[in-house]
């Protein structure tokens, strides 16, 4: 993944602030334990709910169920937006991953995420990557990565909003 162009928007920063680095963009998409997707249906209207993702050679990945509304949403359009941060007003980073979601069903990518999974969460998301999706205690569950074709990163305490354009 190459490097961003980044840039500040000074409408909605405070005077005298840089912005945020993409290292630090991207720690915080490391880091991040939950982030919430927002798809579109059929009918136009958004849909969006929670899950974890992991991020990954440039891309954050996420599972879902192939019967899922989020999963039903992106057969007829992959446009996502996922977003993570906290919900304090005056401190923290709150982080907006736009991109489209693109099925990964290649069973070596699929074990390096499922042990990115694992890793990431101590072993408590335990995968098996096999036919091209996650299998675990419930069933199968279909993965999809979103490489970023815009981030946004929103600092709060000291503001600035960041736009990182690849």
């Amino acid at each position: 993944m190459s490097e961003p162009m980044t840039t500040l928007d000074d409408r909605f920063s405070d005077p005298g602030t840089a912005p945020t680095s993409w290292d630090d963009t991207v720690r915080a998409l490391e880091t991040a334990e939950l982030f919430w997707i927002t798809t579109v249906r059929a009918d136009g209207r958004p849909h969006m709910s929670p899950l974890v993702a992991v991020w990954l050679d440039g891309a954050l990945h996420f599972s879902t169920g192939a019967d899922e509304q989020k999963a039903v949403n992106l057969r007829a359009n992959p446009h996502v937006l996922l977003t993570t941060g906290c919900n304090q007003w005056d401190r923290g980073l709150d982080v907006v991953v736009e991109g489209e979601a693109i099925q990964t069903t290649d069973d070596t990518a699929l074990k390096r995420l499922a042990d990115g999974w694992r890793s990431k969460w101590d072993g408590r998301w335990k995968f098996e990557a096999r036919d091209g999706c996650f299998h675990h205690e419930v069933g199968a569950a279909l993965v999809f990565s979103v490489a970023p074709t815009k981030v946004l990163a929103f600092s709060k305490g000291t503001f600035t909003h960041t736009r990182h354009r690849f």
